[in-house]
């Protein structure tokens, strides 16, 4: 009997070895868990989270497709294309292709959020509008005369609570907003735009929001000595409107502008706006090389005024008229439709009239010395993403 039971126990213990190695033979590792894209709603629609990191980005932009007509590519300062034949200035089409592309992120530490924003455009075109390049005089820095492609960087700055630091457009212009919702709202010019800046902006509450903004300028604009140009603006918001005040002091002339500015919301459909400016010239003695970085219109004082109204979800009409001190007028009008969401088509038409200095140059491009009135027209196409 022990010698059965001996047989019978190493037998079984035999099997018992082969079915443990047939075990580990099968046995197939675990895959690493994969490491999926989240959203982030945190700062809006768009961002998702940079994989292994607590940072939320978007990525967005828009192609833009200009065709303007007439004198539409002079109303803001850019000479149209020269003729094939004898090299003179022609009114006939200018056209422009730019894609922009732009990157926003951030990130919640115990300083405040930290967030970033970056532009840049690439353009190719035989003309271009309101593009930043090229030029002589105050149009340095704003306008791009050549009509060939070019790459810019529009923006690109860091802020962290409310301190921002980087290259953005001066808070004179973007803290109180731009003109209008028209192509060319630059026809008599309210500000000088690219610049480096450390600002700060800050939330008192009830409304009431501000900045103050040290700024380098840019073109003929920049500072040429330690002292920087300084920015300061205020606005109460609610929902009836807004109203914003910004003032500046330019060190290379010593001089001080100023902008105010009233929104009103009349109605779900109709709303409208006016601003007005004044800057002291008596140190602005050279025309030829340039303007104040802050009061770019003729004389000491301009005004724009318009509104939108919007017809319904996809269909809106918007319109500018605005005047200087040195008797320049304008007017632009445009229809703008969204033919599906992310594509909008925006037909619009410009008349200018131009004032003269002293000397009887007219003001923004002395090329038009005989032709005081100009009118033209744009048709632009563009995708936003």
């Amino acid at each position: 009997m022990n010698i059965k039971s001996l047989l019978l126990g190493s037998a079984a213990a035999l099997i018992a070895v082969s079915g443990a190695r047939a075990a580990d033979a099968v046995v197939v590792a675990e895959p690493e868990p994969a490491e999926y894209v989240k959203i982030c709603d945190v700062y809006g629609a768009g961002y998702f989270y940079i994989p292994g990191t607590e940072t939320c980005l978007r990525i967005g932009g828009y192609l833009r497709y200009d065709i303007g007509v007439g004198d539409a590519g002079t109303l803001d300062g850019v000479n149209n294309v020269p003729d094939h034949m004898d090299g003179d200035r022609h009114d006939t089409y200018y056209k422009n292709m730019r894609f922009t592309l732009r990157t926003y992120t951030g990130q919640e530490t115990e300083l405040g959020t930290l967030k970033t924003f970056t532009e840049t455009r690439f353009q190719f075109g035989n003309s271009s509008g309101d593009y930043t390049g090229g030029g002589t005089g105050w149009q340095a820095g704003n306008t791009k005369a050549d009509g060939t492609s070019k790459t810019s960087l529009n923006f690109a700055w860091i802020q962290l609570g409310g301190l921002r630091i980087g290259k953005d457009e001066t808070a004179y212009d973007q803290f109180i907003g731009y003109a209008g919702n028209v192509i060319q709202d630059t026809i008599i010019p309210y500000g000088i735009k690219d610049t480096n800046v450390v600002q700060y902006y800050f939330d008192a509450g009830s409304g009431f929001t501000g900045v103050v903004s040290l700024e380098e300028g840019t073109g003929v604009n920049t500072i040429d000595s330690y002292v920087p140009h300084v920015v300061g603006g205020l606005k109460y918001k609610a929902d009836w409107g807004a109203i914003t005040g910004v003032v500046a002091y330019d060190s290379n002339y010593e001089e001080v502008a100023g902008k105010v500015r009233l929104d009103v919301n009349v109605t779900k459909e109709l709303s409208l706006f006016i601003m007005g400016g004044y800057g002291t010239d008596d140190n602005l003695v050279d025309f030829t090389n340039g303007r104040s970085q802050y009061k770019p219109w003729g004389g000491n004082w301009a005004v724009w005024g318009g509104g939108t109204y919007k017809f319904n979800d996809k269909t809106s009409f918007n319109v500018q008229a605005s005047a200087d001190d040195d008797k320049n007028y304008a007017l632009a009008a445009n229809v703008a439709y969204t033919i599906v969401p992310g594509f909008t088509i925006t037909t619009e038409v410009d008349w200018d009239h131009f004032g003269h200095f002293d000397d009887g140059t007219p003001f923004g491009n002395p090329t038009k010395a005989n032709k005081k009135d100009s009118v033209g027209g744009i048709v632009r196409f563009q995708r936003n993403f």
